[in-house]
């Protein structure tokens, strides 16, 4: 999520859906509770992938942005193919039902998952009851439990959210150690604190900050953004001593930014966070957010498309340039890259302050220059 999470704005979506109704092969876009249309008899013989959310979140348009790309570079419609984004209700049952839906579904080729629960039996079984069927299963964002679960799809695609934490957690002990705080307590916020992705981010930024610093809390709002804001209020009036508020899931960070200003206790907090809604930046940019770790959901959808594509057709030097390592520890991953993102008026944090491959550091000015080259709004 991350789930994680707008990207691409509105007149810019619905550009994307009017180029999807003209040329076959695009991502089209199911709505949230709803199943995606079959193929339709103009389009007969046409085998499907669906990309399979854990909620209903912006983050999901860049990626789903991704797709449309990624079906124009593997030349889907030549192969009698099409991608399909289908938007989860932001609940584990809601994500086992629509599984159970498309195993019912014989023009389905490939499915992609943010699985929204880790640990969920039920998913799983419903993940290998696909793959039993024939249909190639593979983890997008959200993963399922690696110790216990890693047969249940091949492959994993996105970011290593336990390098993304370590990140944040970095640069917040830049910014706590600038401001004279050397110790504190913080708290951290996901919409579910059992989810791959959200627990990876909040342990490698614990690992990172380290043990002068006190986590106070993990505070999970199930995807409800009046809780998210609720819950920052909470952390605030039962931890009045806090240094750090953290969030993990991208619509925490405008909660976290907003409740920050509503109490006027911004200048005595550090307020660090995942992913970039672009309310987020308009936080940063106001003087709300102190750091952002930004992923690349764009980037997660073209390889989507690319790794389902291989995987359909058989293509193993293509699954073996993707994951070179495979069969050996972690190698069933392929990451997608982190960006740092800071104010452009910052002196606490610099280029050489982070580091490791896959890692950018750039200032919010020069990030929205990277985003306007793609016409995107947030990522």
């Amino acid at each position: 999520m991350t789930n994680r999470y707008p990207f691409c704005g509105r007149l810019l979506f619905l550009a994307l859906g009017l180029a999807c109704s003209l040329l076959a092969g695009c991502a089209e876009q199911a709505k949230p509770g709803t199943s995606a249309p079959a193929a339709n008899g103009s389009a007969a013989g046409t085998k499907r992938f669906l990309f399979l959310t854990n909620g209903d979140d912006p983050f999901w348009d860049a990626l789903g942005a991704g797709l449309i790309e990624g079906a124009k570079q593997q030349g889907l419609e030549a192969q009698g193919l099409r991608v399909v984004l289908e938007k989860n209700n932001g609940t584990a049952q809601g994500q086992i039902e629509k599984l159970r839906q498309f195993a019912s579904q014989a023009d389905i080729a490939g499915v992609a998952i943010s699985v929204i629960q880790a640990e969920n039996a039920a998913i799983v079984e419903e993940m290998k009851n696909l793959a039993a069927k024939g249909v190639k299963v593979i983890t997008v964002d959200g993963d399922v439990n690696r110790t216990t679960f890693r047969d249940a799809r091949p492959f994993y695609i996105g970011t290593d959210n336990i390098v993304g934490g370590r990140l944040l957690g970095t640069a917040a002990k830049k910014l706590l150690a600038s401001r004279g705080k050397s110790a504190g307590g913080y708290v951290q916020f996901a919409g579910f604190t059992d989810n791959d992705n959200a627990r990876a981010r909040m342990n490698g930024f614990q690992e990172a900050l380290g043990d002068a610093y006190r986590e106070v809390d993990r505070m999970s709002d199930e995807m409800d953004l009046s809780k998210a804001r609720d819950n920052a209020r909470s952390a605030l009036v039962n931890h009045p001593d806090l240094a750090a508020l953290v969030g993990i899931w991208a619509y925490n960070a405008p909660a976290i930014a907003e409740v920050a200003q509503e109490r006027g206790v911004r200048d005595r907090l550090t307020i660090v966070t995942f992913d970039a809604q672009a309310s987020a930046l308009e936080h940063m940019a106001g003087g709300r957010i102190d750091a952002m770790v930004v992923q690349n959901p764009f980037e997660m959808g073209v390889q989507t498309v690319r790794l389902l594509t291989a995987l359909h057709t058989g293509d193993e030097p293509t699954v073996k340039e993707m994951f070179p390592r495979a069969g050996s520890a972690d190698g069933d991953l392929y990451t997608t890259g982190l960006r740092l993102i800071v104010p452009d008026d910052t002196s606490a944090l610099k280029p050489e302050d982070i580091g490791g491959a896959g890692v950018e550091f750039m200032t919010l000015s020069k990030f929205r220059e990277w985003l306007a080259r793609y016409g995107l709004s947030s990522s």
